[in-house]
């Protein structure tokens, strides 16, 4: 087990799990308040918009999974974003009877915790919806983790839809490579989406109902707080979340 009082709990049973998470709770949630500050200087940065990407029009709902490391962030993250209706944490790359949480969370069945983002493509286009997530949703250049959490459930991947979005990711990544924007080259996989499977519904929303849980408070809410401050023309305060739907 981690010694890092933030870590995600995610090998451990269900129960024990609640367990030491309350414990966690209380013996970290000082050490929260003065060490949130370290995630929020992590490289989160204004990326250039996507030069291939699909122009804003009127049309049914488009939906993007991605996988950026735990999805409860990631998850956070997009809920805050204007222009996107639903966002659902849940697992991608595996088969539907492994997409159970303990299972996924050995690392062995090939699933990667994702969200599937359903937007509103008047409002947001496919490739802007990738600058967030490269910009301030995870780290693309870290290989099979994010942060404290590893194994390949972690992953940074994208999980396209149709030959544009693959078109769009792909040209993105190459384009956010050639200009070096990040310190390292992405690592970040472009697969076609075979199936998306919902999460638990205690995974739901799990920012948003556990915004001091000492995990978010250190890993997470900079995210929010990056996304408000990088893009304010993008952000919403008010997140839409899975329960009020």
């Amino acid at each position: 087990m981690s010694s890092n009082p933030f870590f995600k709990l995610s090998r451990l049973p269900l129960a024990l799990r609640g367990a030491i998470a309350a414990a966690v709770l209380l013996a970290g949630a000082t050490a929260a308040l003065w060490q949130s500050g370290s995630r929020a200087d992590e490289a989160a940065m204004v990326l250039p918009a996507p030069a291939d990407d699909q122009p804003k029009a009127v049309g049914e709902l488009q939906t993007a999974v991605l996988s950026g490391g735990c999805f409860w962030g990631v998850q956070g993250v997009f809920q805050h974003v204007k222009g996107v209706v639903q966002v659902l944490a849940g697992y991608s790359g595996g088969e539907k009877a492994t997409a159970i949480y303990e299972v996924v969370s050995t690392g062995e069945t090939g699933h990667a915790e994702s969200v599937q983002i359903k937007f509103d493509p008047a409002q947001i286009s496919y490739g802007e919806i990738l600058r967030i997530f490269f910009a301030v949703a995870h780290d693309p250049t870290e290989l099979n983790r994010q942060g404290p959490d590893e194994g390949t459930q972690y992953r940074s991947e994208i999980f396209y839809a149709d030959a544009a979005q693959q078109r769009i990711a792909q040209a993105y990544i190459a384009q956010l490579d050639g200009a070096k924007v990040f310190g390292s080259p992405i690592v970040t996989r472009v697969d076609p989406l075979k199936g998306f499977y919902p999460a638990e519904g205690y995974h739901q929303d799990f920012l948003v109902r556990n915004p001091t849980y000492p995990y978010i408070v250190f890993n997470d809410l900079p995210k929010i707080d990056n996304l408000k401050r990088l893009f304010p023309e993008d952000y919403r305060d008010q997140p839409v979340t899975v329960a009020a739907q």
